[in-house]
């Protein structure tokens, strides 16, 4: 999604999740899709518009936080793959998940990601104990391998976001120049690393509850049931 997606699209997802929450306990929602697929667009529109009818509901996560720090995947020789699969803290990411299943009674705080100085801030993202509903979001939430494998029985639901990989190149060349690199280096990476870690992602979409557009926010299939 180049900008938000219609009001009336976030409106009908988020009345999924209000159906689908328990009253009383933390609803996790996951939205995975890959690079430029528009998901952390659509958990960003879902948050707002839960917030707007009772402040303080809802809060996004975004999986971005637990990138490896770039000196830790110089000391590896990964960081011209970074976003890979292996990039990222997963075991931390799974044991963040269990601390927001738990821990209702006080602020967790967790780490984001800055694309401006390309590093992780930890701590930066405060769920508050009030936030009943975290819409989670990353790339591979829905993957098979451990330790990722663990992440999708503990979410409630599952949404994959989905667009067309041109598009979805389209997005990522203009957020790579608009953080400093050429467009040529913007169009090699997006296709080479971002187009890789593609092919892994679109994989897991059957993992689902439900398939959501990247262009328009509107479900296009359902996923398992559950």
């Amino acid at each position: 999604m180049t900008g938000r997606p219609p009001g009336a699209a976030v409106a009908r997802l988020a009345s999924r999740i209000e159906a689908a929450a328990t009253p009383g306990r933390r609803f996790i929602l996951g939205i995975a899709g890959s690079p430029g697929s528009g998901k952390t667009t659509l958990a960003v529109a879902l948050v707002d518009h839960l917030n707007a009818g009772r402040p303080g509901v809802a809060a996004h996560l975004p999986m971005d936080g637990f990138h490896l720090a770039n000196a830790t995947l110089d000391r590896l020789g990964i960081r011209d793959r970074k976003g890979a699969i292996d990039t990222f803290d997963g075991w931390g990411f799974v044991a963040l998940l269990d601390r927001l299943r738990v821990e209702t009674d006080h602020v967790i705080f967790a780490p984001s990601f800055r694309r401006v100085v390309d590093e992780g801030v930890a701590g930066e993202i405060a769920i508050e104990p009030a936030a009943s509903v975290v819409v989670v979001e990353g790339n591979y939430l829905l993957a098979d391998s451990a330790p990722w494998s663990g992440v999708r029985d503990r979410l409630d639901l599952a949404w994959f976001c989905r667009t067309p990989a041109g598009e979805r190149e389209a997005r990522l060349v203009d957020r790579h120049t608009r953080h400093g690199r050429t467009v040529e280096a913007a169009t090699a990476w997006a296709r080479g690393v971002d187009g890789a870690n593609a092919v892994l992602i679109e994989a897991t979409a059957d993992r689902a509850d439900l398939i959501v557009s990247g262009v328009t926010g509107q479900p296009e299939e359902a996923g398992r049931e559950r």
